[in-house]
């Protein structure tokens, strides 16, 4: 377990920059994600929920990939929310804790933390439309969690990525991704449903992939401006600030101008 108490609603912000601000394989996955969850439950013990991710793996009676899957998908019933996919509760891995559905990176996150905790190693294949996670022991084995934890070769990846209406395979998109692009990936889903109707809740969204490192600059540049039109007007000039100071003079004299004219707007 890592992390302890309840953060709040700007400590959380900082916080999961500092983590996202490490190497990508020092980034605590599961604390990240409960941070992101934080956003939505100021009120969240994010340390309570981590020790909850503990117990689920010493609940697991075989610290094998077989174990792992038959505990979650099979004794515990963890599963695909089919009949509310777009919930944003689906993607706050403790809200999953609680109602042992969500949607397939989210409950991909369960998966990879708790085999984590029993020793079973398993990364993060983003494909197009759909998240699973592969064997780190054995790269040619995955499982799909959302499919209710089903083991899956090349094939049967492939197959999912066909029957989702892609067209154009490419063996590349089995690669693993780390916890940087995971936690992105999760937060681009909740802009897309939290936008246009729940502002609010989108503003946290865009602070929180701002704080991400690596993030291009003309990505950066639209999070920014969409951060301001949300009326966080403080948060989105500083952001094009930083942005400005990577930018060639002429691009970035215009970039501060507008990030005068939204602090002007936030006195």
């Amino acid at each position: 377990m890592s992390g302890s108490g309840s953060p709040g609603g700007e400590k959380a912000m900082a916080r999961f920059a500092d983590l996202v601000a490490r190497l990508d394989d020092e980034i605590p996955l599961d604390e990240a994600a409960m941070l992101i969850a934080a956003q939505a439950r100021p009120e969240l013990d994010v340390g309570a929920e981590l020790a909850r991710l503990d117990e689920l793996a010493a609940g697991c009676p075989e610290p094998t990939l077989d174990g792992l899957a038959g505990h979650l998908f099979g004794d515990l019933g963890f599963r695909g929310n089919t009949e509310l996919y777009q919930d944003p509760d689906n993607s706050y891995l403790d809200q999953v804790l609680r109602r042992r559905v969500g949607i397939p990176i989210s409950l991909s996150v369960l998966t990879m933390e708790v085999g984590r905790r029993l020793g079973v190693g398993l990364d993060g294949v983003g494909m197009p439309g759909h998240f699973v996670v592969r064997h780190r022991a054995d790269p040619a084995t995955f499982l799909d969690p959302f499919g209710g934890g089903r083991r899956l070769d090349v094939a049967g990846c492939r197959a999912i990525f066909t029957n989702l209406g892609g067209t154009g395979w490419d063996d590349a998109y089995l690669a693993p991704v780390g916890p940087r692009a995971i936690l992105s990936r999760m937060l681009l889903n909740l802009q897309g449903l939290f936008l246009p109707a729940n502002l609010k809740s989108a503003a946290w969204v865009l602070q929180l992939r701002l704080a991400i490192p690596g993030t291009p600059v003309a990505e950066r540049l639209g999070l920014a401006r969409a951060l301001g039109t949300l009326g966080r007007f403080g948060a989105a000039a500083a952001e094009l600030d930083r942005v400005a100071d990577e930018l060639p003079d002429a691009e970035a004299a215009a970039v501060r101008a507008e990030a005068r004219a939204l602090r002007a707007r936030a006195n």
